[in-house]
């Protein structure tokens, strides 16, 4: 099986620790790592070096070549312009079948983090036994949800579908991506939901096939080398709303997977109980609680008195004070900046 690493977003969310030319996942802050470094340590003992392929932008390649040193340099697919999942998956499935290769892909993120890693690669395994199978399959790994998390994706599980060396597998229902609070705790209640990590696995040909048929063009951008044409568009939104749902099936997971996506999230990636507090650097807080604070300056000293659920960042050229509940909109501050010609802080 051929696993593709996507590795090309910015993480705008994650600023100013996420840069332009350094996001979030070559950050080396989990135990001295990077969350690609991690993702590659996932995958390539159980399935080889030679089979791991990372796609990215030119601006990323060095620091990816220097932070995975065992990835061959024919593995790197590098996007020539910045465009939505759609077509980034859909360059990636070109660039396999010009190495004329054919059967399973799993296609997954470099940016996020999990605390058993045997269950995601039992799940990558079950899903290429199932694709060797049946090779007209999108196969979704739904993480068992432990909290009604309202800034992801969430999976409607369906009844049981089958199963396979004793493993089940279950019938996909369909998402709902972000949903609102109440809503959101609806789901997770009726135990029928589960967070969406975005992994899938499927047959190159079968995804290939839907591509032609699905998003004509895309295909036909990408095919004719004309990438930075391709419309922006989710991979939902090109392939997976436009599939039959009975070429869709769930394999659920409990990895103790996370997206450290904002800032807030990954102060619950780090940091289990929900009144602690994660700190980096020289900081010092009086009665603060459910908090991140950074320090990434040497000769200064960030003190808190008495916050809950804010997040601040302190680095060089740019602090960033936020409540947890409006860290999304850091995107948007982003851009903001971005028309005010402030690029350099970004």
């Amino acid at each position: 099986m051929k696993v593709v690493i996507f590795a090309g977003g910015i993480g705008t969310r994650m600023w100013p620790l996420s840069r332009e030319n350094s996001p979030k996942q070559f950050d080396q802050i989990f135990n001295g790592k990077s969350t690609i470094q991690l993702a590659w340590d996932r995958v390539a003992p159980a399935f080889g070096s030679e089979n791991i392929y990372i796609q990215t932008t030119k601006l990323y390649q060095k620091i990816i070549q220097k932070q995975l040193p065992k990835l061959l340099p024919k593995n790197i697919f590098i996007e020539p312009a910045r465009r939505d999942v759609g077509p980034a998956v859909c360059f990636a499935v070109n660039k396999l079948n010009k190495m004329k290769y054919s059967g399973p892909v799993a296609i997954v993120w470099a940016d996020h983090l999990m605390d058993r890693v045997s269950e995601f690669r039992d799940g990558l395994k079950m899903g290429k036994k199932l694709i060797e199978k049946d090779s007209r399959l999108f196969i979704f790994m739904a993480e068992r949800p432990r909290f009604a998390n309202n800034n992801l994706g969430w999976i409607h599980v369906g009844e049981k579908a089958g199963e396979i060396n004793k493993q089940e597998y279950f019938k996909f229902k369909g998402w709902k991506y972000k949903p609102k609070k109440a809503l959101c705790d609806k789901m997770f209640k009726s135990g029928d939901y589960f967070w969406n990590p975005g992994y899938f696995i499927t047959s190159l040909e079968f995804i290939t096939s839907c591509y032609k048929k699905l998003a004509p063009e895309i295909w036909n951008c990408v095919t004719a080398g004309r990438y930075d044409k391709c419309p922006k568009l989710s991979f939902d939104n090109a392939i997976i709303e436009k599939v039959d749902l009975k070429n869709a099936v769930i394999l659920k997971t409990n990895m103790g997977w996370s997206d450290p996506g904002t800032l807030y999230a990954l102060k619950e990636a780090l940091e289990e109980s929900s009144e602690g507090n994660v700190t980096k650097g020289n900081v010092y807080n009086l009665g603060t609680t459910d908090s991140l604070i950074y320090n990434l300056e040497n000769k200064k000293v960030v003190a808190t008195v008495d916050l809950k659920g804010m997040v601040v960042v302190n680095t060089e050229d740019a602090i960033v004070v936020v409540h947890k509940d409006n860290v999304v909109r850091i995107s948007e501050l982003v851009k903001e900046m971005k028309i005010k010609k402030l690029d350099k802080y970004l």
